[in-house]
């Protein structure tokens, strides 16, 4: 399986309860921000749970908490059917554990940080799916992502060029602004959390 090739692998899954919510948005939306501010308001909350990734990336590169592990451990995990949605982008394989079916089945509400292109897959796997796309205007992705200090300002211009991928997915989908206070998109995300919840009552 090429690593450069963004590929997506869905594996069927049971009847859900709950609600598998999946973050989307592009580099500089502050979706991890978003996240980890719900995730701080529902840490005593077992109803709702923060899927943490497999990843092929080390695990002190930075960023989301996830779960490292090398390209052939990967694949490995993915012929086994260890993942319920897995896919690859920008030479790194990602996986959501398949033990999500479950948590499911259970009534739990489950976030996951997800790619637009890989959404199909979340549509196959996860029967109740939303979809939260974190957006933000073009200047504020541009200074957020020049504050980073990885991409050139040319770089950056070319990124913000390309044409953002629909979402062609059916399930209910909701967008987030975060140009502005992280108090106000993390307080959106919550409200819309705690819907998820009382809906899965």
């Amino acid at each position: 399986m090429s690593m450069d090739a963004e590929q997506v692998i869905a594996r069927p899954s049971p009847v859900a309860a709950g609600t598998m919510v999946v973050v989307v948005g592009p580099s500089g939306a502050g979706k991890d921000s978003v996240m980890s501010y719900a995730q701080r308001h529902f840490a005593d909350e077992a109803r709702v749970q923060f899927v943490r990734r497999v990843i092929t990336r080390p695990a002190d590169a930075g960023g989301e908490a996830h779960e490292a592990i090398d390209a052939d451990g990967f694949r490995q995990r993915a012929a086994d059917g260890a993942f319920a949605v897995s896919w690859d982008a920008h030479g790194l394989s990602y996986g959501i554990p398949r033990k999500t079916l479950d948590q499911l089945a259970q009534g739990v509400t489950l976030v996951a940080n997800g790619s637009r292109s890989a959404l199909p897959a979340f549509a196959e796997a996860y029967p109740r799916l939303k979809v939260v796309l974190v957006t933000a205007r073009p200047d504020i992705l541009a200074a957020r992502l020049a504050a980073r200090g990885r991409e050139s300002t040319e770089a950056i211009a070319k990124r913000l060029e390309r044409a953002v991928p629909e979402i062609v997915v059916s399930a209910d989908t909701v967008v987030i602004d975060n140009s502005g206070a992280l108090e106000a998109a993390g307080g959106a995300f919550i409200s819309l959390l705690a819907s998820a919840l009382a809906r899965n009552d």
